[in-house]
């Protein structure tokens, strides 16, 4: 399976989880527990992310950022947000700076 497909694998998933019994699905637990829970989890795997960057085990890293993508996929499950239009937005960064990338969206958000 390729990245794509393992994408698109988990964001079916996390779409039948939306209709799942919370008390045998993890993520339709996370669903029905709200945004409030959602966003701990996230912060919760953020700062494991920072504590296993800190670290020498880059395997350690590489399943905590796993932690960090899966949920942060369970967020945009749940608001409503498809993988593609995140992959999207990356794409359109290409080829163009970060400075400059940052620079437009202040001046969007003004």
């Amino acid at each position: 399976m390729n990245t794509n497909q393992t994408l698109e694998k988990l964001a079916q998933v996390l779409e039948q989880r939306k209709t799942a019994d919370a008390s045998e699905s993890y993520v339709a637990s996370l669903y029905e527990a709200g945004i409030d829970k959602i966003l701990d989890k996230i912060h919760e795997e953020a700062n494991e992310t920072i504590d296993a960057a800190k670290s020498e085990d880059k395997q350690q890293l590489v399943h905590e950022v796993a932690d960090l993508w899966f949920h942060c996929m369970v967020l945009m499950s749940y608001k409503g947000i498809s993988h593609k239009q995140v992959l999207n937005e990356l794409n359109e960064r290409f080829g163009m700076s970060g400075l400059v990338e940052k620079a437009q969206r202040k001046s969007v958000n003004k």
